[in-house]
């Protein structure tokens, strides 16, 4: 019970600027933390929603993974609780005295008998699953290449202890896992595999251009597909893609962010600027990366 994990789906180092290494990674936490993962500007993100996630496999989720403190603090004054608490907690009229693990997994089963009765009755999954939430696990898929601010503050003595988990979790990421090069105009593009390329490039009859449009497409729409999924949902046919990425950008007001995942390695100006520095040639495409074009930008300024 309760996972804290972070994987790497794909990073990118952009060849102008070696230092300017954007990840995409993927990761599962309590939801109870997701608050405060949220209020790092720095990245884009795309998370399970549960607007988006029927009630029962919610509640099948949680049955499998059920969240609850890895961390049990005692009351103290402060933020931070130092010291961990192992008394039995006292339910009920008839005063039962259980463990802290038995109270939590109580007030899991009397929140999925409700939500399931509040389900029976007609009520929408976005009020259903609000009842379900403090014992859930969200997934989110973020992406950026500025992660200092995070991990400076978050794996941390003084951090929530499970959100400290995390970013311990990240940096294993961050330092472990291998980088591709890009050289400025190739894209950074998640959840798309060899096959796809070799499929596409074929099916488009050799034409490259036509080939990377449609990599494009189908990458925004498997990001896209974190929030509506559960657990790993990466999979989905060319057809599919189409049919999910014409939504998000047709769709009135435009779903924009599955599209900031999606980014080309940019190259230096030809020109220094008027403080004798090299700009970016595009950075107004940036948006919170550094050195990368951000598709969604790109169109948005085409548009």
């Amino acid at each position: 019970m309760t996972t804290i994990s972070a994987r790497t789906i794909l990073r990118s180092r952009n060849a102008s600027a070696p230092d300017k290494v954007l990840s995409t990674l993927l990761l599962r936490y309590p939801r109870f933390i997701h608050a405060e993962f949220m209020t790092h500007r720095a990245f884009s993100r795309n998370a399970a929603s549960s607007r988006a996630i029927p009630v029962k496999k919610i509640i099948d989720d949680i049955l499998a993974d059920t969240a609850m403190p890895l961390h049990w603090g005692a009351n103290q004054k402060g933020m931070q609780a130092f010291e961990q608490c192992n008394k039995e907690v006292m339910l009920g009229a008839e005063s039962w005295i259980v463990s802290r693990e038995k109270a939590w997994l109580s007030a899991r089963d009397k929140a999925i008998d409700i939500a399931r009765a509040f389900d029976a009755a007609g009520y929408h999954k976005q009020v259903v699953n609000r009842l379900l939430e403090p014992f859930a696990h969200i997934t989110v898929l973020v992406s950026t290449t500025e992660w200092d601010n995070f991990l400076e503050l978050r794996d941390h003595g003084d951090a929530e202890p499970h959100i400290q988990m995390l970013a311990r979790e990240v940096r294993k990421c961050l330092e472990n896992d291998p980088v591709q090069t890009l050289q400025p105009g190739k894209w950074h593009m998640p959840f798309i595999s060899g096959f796809d390329e070799d499929f596409l490039y074929q099916a488009s009859g050799g034409d490259h251009n036509i080939g990377v449009e449609q990599l494009r497409k189908l990458s925004v729409a498997r990001c896209a597909s974190t929030s509506f999924t559960t657990v790993d949902g990466f999979e989905m046919t060319f057809q599919r893609a189409q049919t999910v990425f014409d939504k998000l950008v047709t769709s009135k007001p435009v779903h924009a962010s599955p599209l900031e995942h999606v980014a080309q390695a940019d190259e230096f100006s030809t020109e220094d600027d008027e403080d004798g520095l090299v700009p970016w040639a595009n950075s107004e495409q940036h948006g919170n990366f550094v050195g990368f074009r951000q598709y969604r930008r790109q169109l948005e300024l085409a548009a």
